[in-house]
């Protein structure tokens, strides 16, 4: 079975900060290589980069503090890691946290097997606590429009003589097209921030996404967005082009937007259009796939277009869009 995402289905991952470089796990010669094939070979996203090795050092500690020495990955038996398992449990982490760690140690795993270190993976059947089943939270079409427009209001307010302070006009329209792109493509925020001028279609109006483990996918833009971009770059000295990224940061010669910049950006304008301030961008693509849904798209499709390498990550947007349909039967139907 092919690994699960680094975090629950739909939810972008809380990262911890990078273990210093001085954790004895980082010092393990297979934990090393491990890291590097994640970076160079398989393409992962900082964010499962940062939480696998965390992952791993946390292993290794606990290894060294319990076995008093530091783990031989060869010879670690299941029992191992159900001591481990319930060292975990005891420490209060959520079931999604417990997983979040297997599956980082399942994956180094079959790394050593692929190289011959290990014959056989003794996690294989370690009984993992099941993942609660937590819905996808989104935003209605309205709350959508709401937070599209939330960005231009501070160039309104600047126009009243004597209110507010300055603002970038171009930073404004960057973020319109920014909040455009990802609702229109449902794209996640590391694959938007890795957006180059050349990725854009613009007579077919498609974009070519670098996805999860350096996986490509076209996906439709609608014109919307296509004019927010057009809008934010002629507030430039000098369109992007070739590999140049679509979304810069504040200054013109800064390069690529950073995701905890954007991050951060969202949140002003959730505040700004009155909603909460705690939504993550991925939110907006949760948004995008719940819409779709709600309009008769099929999950198939639902599924390429985001870029699921398994259908049940999809299905979880099924039981927003049964719940409606639910609602609906029992507010219309006269014998519901």
């Amino acid at each position: 079975m092919k690994d699960p995402a680094p975090t629950a289905p739909g939810k972008e991952p809380e990262v911890a900060e990078g273990v210093p470089a001085t954790e004895p796990g980082l010092g393990d010669k297979w934990i090393k290589k491990f890291l590097q094939h994640l970076a160079a070979d398989r393409g992962a996203s900082i964010y499962t980069q940062r939480n696998y090795r965390q992952a791993l050092v946390e292993f290794h500690g606990w290894h060294r503090n319990e076995r008093q020495q530091a783990p031989r990955w060869e010879g670690l038996q299941r029992d191992d890691f159900r001591g481990y398992l319930r060292f975990l449990g005891r420490g209060k982490l959520s079931r999604a946290a417990i997983q979040l760690r297997f599956c980082a140690l399942r994956s180094f795993y079959k790394f050593l097997i692929r190289l011959g270190v290990v014959s056989s993976s003794p996690i294989r059947n370690v009984a993992l606590p099941k993942l609660e089943k937590r819905l996808p939270k989104y935003l209605t079409p309205q709350q959508m429009l709401d937070l599209l427009a939330a960005p231009l209001k501070p160039l309104d307010t600047q126009r009243k003589p004597g209110r507010g302070r300055p603002v970038s006009a171009s930073v404004c329209y960057r973020d319109v097209a920014i909040l455009e792109t990802i609702y229109s493509c449902g794209l996640r925020i590391s694959e938007l921030c890795g957006l180059g001028a050349a990725d854009i279609d613009w007579n077919e109006r498609l974009v070519r996404v670098r996805g999860k483990g350096k996986k490509e996918r076209l996906v439709p833009i609608g014109e919307p967005a296509l004019i927010a971009i057009r809008n934010y770059w002629s507030t430039l000295e000098q369109s992007p082009s070739g590999n140049a990224p679509v979304f810069l940061s504040q200054l013109a010669n800064a390069g690529p937007l950073s995701t905890r910049i954007l991050q951060q950006r969202m949140k002003q304008h959730l505040a700004q259009a009155g909603l909460d301030p705690q939504l993550t961008p991925h939110k907006l693509r949760h948004s995008y796939a719940t819409h779709l849904l709600d309009a008769g798209a099929d999950l198939r499709s639902v599924q390429e277009l985001l870029g699921h390498a398994h259908l049940v990550t999809t299905q979880v947007y099924t039981h927003l869009t049964t719940e409606r349909l639910k609602r609906a039967y029992d507010e219309a139907h006269p014998r519901a």
